[in-house]
């Protein structure tokens, strides 16, 4: 009995050992220190870009994935203006939102990027996972980019691919 009383504790012991490891994924960067304002007034053009992004790809078949890790980069490419985003939103491979990036428009500066990541670990959005941005810029600003920088290195093999957002609006 004083075995088993002492195998568990050691099991017990062991398994509060275990941290798990956060994604990062899930705790965006302080999008507070971007909060803008705008102006109704203000004569800014809307627009809406789409993302393809993938969390996995498919690996030999179709019943073996393998994880990628994903840069999303929200460039802004004027040099003069400043552009608004006032949605980031990340959806699964069936269309489910997953989660918001931030609830309040941001800003970036002339020629600034921001960045999320998808963390490796992070395969919630699956195979087909996309992003939506809503965007507000001045009249005759060039539209902002949105690309995805998919990449995974295993042993001594690199897998490293890219895709760029479409306006649908």
């Amino acid at each position: 009995m004083k075995k088993v009383i002492l195998l568990f504790a050691v099991v017990v012991l062991l398994a509060s050992c275990v941290q798990e490891k956060e994604i990062s994924s899930i705790h965006p960067e302080n999008w507070t220190k971007r909060k803008a304002t705008i102006n109704a007034k203000d004569s800014l053009e809307y627009g809406k870009s789409y993302l393809s992004i993938y969390s996995q790809i498919y690996s030999s078949s179709e019943h073996k994935t393998h994880n990628l890790t994903a840069m999303v980069s929200l460039r802004n490419t004027s040099d003069v203006d400043t552009i608004y985003l006032t949605k980031a939103e990340y959806f699964d491979t069936h269309g489910l939102s997953l989660r918001n990036y931030f609830s309040h428009p941001i800003y970036l500066a002339p020629l600034e990027t921001a960045e999320i990541i998808i963390d490796e670990m992070d395969v919630e959005g699956g195979t087909g996972s996309n992003f939506i941005f809503e965007w507000h810029a001045p009249k005759d600003c060039p539209e902002p980019l949105f690309e995805g920088v998919m990449n995974s290195t295993v042993g001594q093999q690199g897998l490293s691919f890219t895709t760029q957002s479409r306006r649908i609006k």
